[in-house]
Order: structure tokens, then C-alpha cells, then sequence
């Protein structure tokens, strides 16, 4: 009896040759690249940005809500997808992404700023979400590894292209062309994908947005986001402001539920977590964005307090760990299109993963640049080996109808992930630096980190020696704290991994046989 999963993933693929593949993929390489570009891009310029602006008691809020609004809008625009077809809400997705980044790039205050950003990061879960449900109805599972591993690829790319870029821009021009760089890019890919994407249209008939399942969504979302960056640093965990935030997020997830069991047509259908690999799927996605921000985020710290890196070259710094990631991850996807088989590539990431944070939480004062490349690596490596499976395991769990909503959910939780990542490991990091500090140095080691830990690296060498040593010995002790809770997620990771179920994806060719079986059973 046929596999009713593989039965799925053979319906409704056509043929198309590698040359037509490639010609689309063009596009939704660059739209991908712009959507994750910005994640990054706009760090090195952020000093000048608030010299201009003012507001830095807000500046914060320039990247969450540019992820927040990113994470909540997936699912949307993974349905919108399903509703209306894939091409027309993927050229609607590019446009708004490209009209937020016009904005931004034109914002005259701070407020300004973190709202168009928001608007940028609603364009950007359209971007993220419609290029793999385009991949995931254009190609069949058993062909996607080899084409897929090249779009994994790209996100240890942005993150390292990011800073550099935005330090170049923000050096040789102004900070507004951080944005406006998306302009012509993204003009590229909207003309690539509209002559070469030749998609199936849908004809739902009359359709209903599900825009209050929309809504509870963001709501809980973003009281999450908050309560990991708020609980335990800026308010305590008794107090009023996280009490209320804990009720918001759990009351706005109880409606959410509700919502999206009634409706015709829920933003997130809930069946899609029915599927057991989809659901373990999706929690791989979680972890896999907390470890890949987390780490990206934070061991600049170390390297550039600690180490005396210039902060001028803070992409290059990451290097070490971004190659092994881009090559496990294309690697991965040869792999996966030879076998067919992906579930020991988790099992496989996780062990490594854990291994590299471990390596890691074993850093000090005196560790040196090459072994901390090292160190460094290993964790690339596990990140690489997971980040590919898990997306082919959750495409491979839904049927070509819900791929839309299913890849909006997986991509909402990555993305979670990488938001609840950097609040988390950000607070343990602060939190551990802080109490260090305090307990080397006194009132001046305090008085050193009143401001958020957000030290400059030029401002270190100009410190007396004492205060300089405490210093190195708080920021390793709380990268320290980052990498354990790292290694933590990634023992979780590996539990996971044991419980998906290998199922063989299926290609072009197999679907012939397919057929044959379905005929016997029928007969």
C-alpha cells in the first residue's frame, strides 16, 4: 500500500527543465538575500544612526521590530499564497518590502524609523515564506536538496555580508543607503520573477482572511518577544510589567487557538501540526534560528571587548563559523537529492551543535584567536548540518495545498527563534556581565555597564588596567553563560532529531511507480 505522504508530494509538479529552474530561482535568490540582508545591514549603522536621530533609549527597537513584524506576517502571507497563488503575493511582498526601505531610508525621526522598519519586515516574511513555497511547489522533494541548499546558503551569507556592507555604507556614504541598496536589487528580482515564474492560479472563489487569527497572533508573539527581553533585566520577574505580559502572551495563544480551530480559512491551519515530522520539523527551525542569532550576535562582543577586534571588520570576525555552514549545508542538499533520505542530518547537526557550544562556554581571557576560530566552526558546521533537513522534512509533511501555510508556520518559527534568540541569550548575557562587573569592580564597574552593556571597543584600551581586566573577565563570563544556554537548546535539538521519522522523498522519477502501486492497491 502506497505511502499516502509520498502520494502527496507527487501531485501537481511539472516537469520544468534546470535552465527554467535556475532562471526563477535567480530571482528568489535575491529577494531571499535582501529579506535576511537586513537582519544584519543595519547593526554597524546604528552608532550614526542614533547621532542623527537621537532616541537611543529606543534604539533597540530598530531590529526587533523589524524580525517581530517579519515572524508574525509569515503565516499570512503563507496562506495569502495558498488563496491567491504564489507568484502575484510574492510580487506583493517585494513591493511592500521595497516601499518600507524607501521609507526608512527617508525617516527624519526615530519613531519613524521603527515603524517603517516594521513595515519592512511585514514585506520580508512575504519574501522568506513565498520563496520556499514557490521551491516546494516548483521542484519535487527528491530534487529540491540541490537547489535548496544554495537558499540555506544564503543566510550565513547575509549574516556575514551584512556588517560589512552596512559598515562600508554607513563609512564611504550615509546610513540611508543601508536601505536604499534594496531598491534596485529588489527591483531585479520583482522584473526576474514576474516574466520567468510561471505559477498555477487559484480559484478559491469568495475568500475570508483570517485577519483576527492575525491579530492574536502578533499579539502573543510580540508580549513573548518582550517578555524575553524584559524578564529578569529591565523589570523583575515579580513585578507587574512581566505578570501582565506572561497573561497577554498565554490569554492572546489560548484566543489564537480558538480562532484558527473555527474559521474556513485559518492564517495557521492547525492540522499541518497533526503531522508528527512537521511539528518536530518546526522545532528544529526554533532552535536553529536561537543558536544561529544567539551565537552571531554575541561573539562579536567577545572578540572585539575582549580580544581587541576592530569593530570595523565585525563580519569578518564571524567568518570561522559561516564557511562550514554554507558548505554543510550545500553538501547536505547533494546529499539528500542522491538518497532521498534526511534524518540523520539532524541527528547528526544536533551532536556537533552541542558540541561546538560546549567548546565554546570554554572560553577565557587568554583564549586565542585561532582556537576560538576553531571553537567556532564545529558550531557552524552543526547549525549547517541542521539548517537544510529541517526545512525538507517540514516540505515533505504537507500537501502542495497547505504548502503555503505550512512553510508560513516553519518559517514563523525559525524566525521566532532568531527574535526570542537574541532577547534570551541577550538578557543571560547582560544579566552575568552586569553581576560580574559589579562584583570585580564595584560602584565603577556599574557605572561601567549602566547603559545596557553596549560598551565601544575604543573605550576599552582608554580604561584604567584594573577596571580592563574585570572587564574582559565579566564579558567572557557572560558569553560563557550564552553558550551554555546554547548547548542546552541543543540537547533538546537532538531529542527531537530521535523522533522524526525517515520518510524517502520522491522525484520525478518515482512517480511512475507511484502510479503502479496505486492501480495494484486499487485493483
Amino acid at each position: 500500500m502506497t505511502d499516502q505522504s509520498t502520494t502527496v508530494e507527487t501531485e501537481g509538479f511539472q516537469r520544468r527543465s534546470h535552465r527554467e529552474i535556475i532562471t526563477v530561482m535567480s530571482g528568489l535568490m535575491i529577494a531571499m538575500l535582501l529579506a535576511m540582508l537586513d537582519n544584519t545591514i543595519v547593526g554597524p549603522a546604528l552608532p550614526t544612526i542614533v547621532g542623527d536621530l537621537g532616541g537611543l533609549k529606543h534604539l533597540a527597537w530598530v531590529l526587533t521590530a523589524y524580525t517581530l513584524a517579519t515572524a508574525v506576517s509569515t503565516p499570512l502571507w503563507g496562506k495569502l499564497g495558498d488563496l491567491y497563488g504564489r507568484k502575484p503575493t510574492f510580487l506583493a511582498s517585494i513591493v511592500l518590502f521595497l516601499a518600507g526601505s524607501a521609507l526608512t531610508g527617508m525617516s527624519q525621526n526615530m519613531m519613524e524609523l521603527i515603524g517603517f522598519r516594521g513595515v519592512q519586515g511585514l514585506g520580508a516574511g512575504g519574501l522568506i515564506v513565498g520563496v520556499m513555497s514557490i521551491l516546494g511547489e516548483l521542484i519535487p522533494p527528491a530534487e529540491r536538496g540541490k537547489y535548496q541548499g544554495l537558499f540555506m546558503a544564503i543566510m550565513p551569507l547575509a549574516m556575514l555580508g551584512g556588517p560589512l556592507i552596512g559598515g562600508w555604507i554607513t563609512d564611504n556614504a550615509s546610513w540611508r543607503w543601508a536601505f536604499y541598496v534594496n531598491l534596485p536589487l529588489g527591483a531585479i528580482a520583482l522584473v526576474t520573477v514576474w516574466f520567468t515564474l510561471h505559477a498555477p492560479r487559484r480559484t478559491t472563489g469568495k475568500v475570508r482572511i483570517d485577519w483576527w487569527g492575525a491579530g492574536t497572533l502578533a499579539l502573543w508573539a510580540s508580549a513573548l518577544v518582550l517578555l524575553g527581553s524584559w524578564a529578569g533585566s529591565q523589570y523583575a520577574w515579580g513585578s507587574w510589567q512581566i505578570i501582565a505580559t506572561i497573561v497577554v502572551a498565554i490569554g492572546g495563544f489560548v484566543a489564537f487557538v480558538a480562532i484558527e480551530r473555527r474559521v474556513d480559512e485559518p492564517i495557521m491551519p492547525l492540522h499541518v501540526f497533526t503531522n508528527r515530522n512537521f511539528s518536530l520539523a518546526g522545532a528544529l527551525a526554533f532552535i536553529i534560528g536561537l543558536a544561529m542569532m544567539g551565537s552571531a550576535a554575541y561573539l562579536p562582543q567577545f572578540q572585539q571587548l575582549v580580544q581587541g577586534a576592530s569593530a570595523t571588520n565585525s563580519g569578518l570576525l564571524l567568518l570561522p563559523m559561516m564557511f562550514p555552514m554554507m558548505f554543510a549545508s550545500v553538501a547536505i542538499g547533494q546529499i539528500t537529492s542522491r538518497t532521498g533520505k534526511v534524518r540523520i542530518f539532524p541527528i547528526i547537526g544536533s551532536v556537533v551543535l552541542i558540541a561546538g557550544m560546549v567548546l565554546l562556554a570554554q572560553v577565557h581571557t587568554d583564549t586565542t584567536k585561532l582556537t576560538l576560530g576553531l571553537f567556532m566552526a564545529v558550531l557552524g558546521l552543526g547549525v549547517g548540518c541542521l539548517m537544510q533537513p529541517s526545512m525538507l522534512i517540514a516540505q515533505n509533511s504537507v500537501s502542495l495545498r497547505d504548502m503555503g501555510a505550512g512553510m508560513g508556520a516553519s518559517t514563523f518559527l525559525r524566525t521566532m527563534g532568531m527574535s526570542l534568540g537574541t532577547a534570551v541569550l541577550g538578557t543571560i548575557y547582560t544579566t552575568r556581565l552586569t553581576h560580574e562587573l559589579s562584583a570585580k569592580a564595584g560602584d565603577a564597574g556599574a557605572k561601567l555597564v549602566s547603559g545596557g552593556a553596549q560598551l565601544p571597543p575604543a573605550m576599552v584600551h582608554t580604561l584604567p588596567k584594573p577596571l580592563q581586566d574585570a572587564l574582559h573577565a565579566a564579558v567572557t563570563h557572560g558569553i560563557v553563560g550564552v553558550f551554555w544556554a546554547g548547548a542546552a537548546a541543543g540537547v533538546v535539538g537532538l531529542i527531537v532529531s530521535f523522533f522524526v521519522k525517515d520518510v524517502k522523498l520522491v522525484g520525478f522519477t518515482d512517480a511512475p511507480k507511484v502510479e503502479e502501486a496505486e492501480k495494484a492497491t486499487a485493483g
